[in-house]
């Protein structure tokens, strides 16, 4: 995981920034959890109140709206299969906001990976709130099939 820092942490007993990275990382370990167990209430705790989603063909304005697509698509479309999310970057943008870059995909029932036009690029923006890090906003597009190397200085 590439991490661009962009504070350092302080003297006062504040979380140190390895710390935040980690406490951002696990909320796609979490959100990947719920969605492999189908659970749209789990999946959706780590969504802000306000959040918004979107993908190709699809806008989800709050919380409730992407809860309700979610059981949707749990009962159906989305029926036992995972979530992955490689994260790319985390970007802290002080002490409660971060930019993410995930390269995510689904796996179908049965598929241990899924394939590589499957796979796409993630940018998730998440807020510190009541010490929990919440996703504000999500956009993914089509990935390359390979990961991009990251520019040399």
């Amino acid at each position: 995981m590439k991490t661009v820092r962009t504070y350092a942490a302080t003297a006062d007993g504040s979380p140190s920034v390895e710390g935040e990275e980690r406490a951002v990382a696990a909320v796609f370990e979490e959100t990947s959890k719920a969605w492999a167990d189908g659970d749209a209430g789990a999946f959706t705790r780590w969504y802000a109140e306000g959040a918004t989603v979107i993908f190709p063909g699809v806008h989800l304005r709050d919380r409730a709206e992407i809860r309700t697509a979610m059981g949707a698509a749990f009962a159906d479309p989305l029926k036992g299969t995972r979530r992955i999310h490689a994260v790319q970057s985390v970007r802290l943008l002080g002490a409660d906001a971060a930019v993410v870059v995930t390269r995510s995909a689904t796996t179908s029932p049965g598929e241990t990976e899924p394939p590589a036009e499957q796979w796409e690029s993630a940018t998730w923006t998440l807020s510190k709130q009541d010490g929990r890090w919440l996703i504000e906003a999500y956009h993914s597009c089509p990935a390359p099939a390979a990961p991009a190397e990251a520019p040399r200085r």
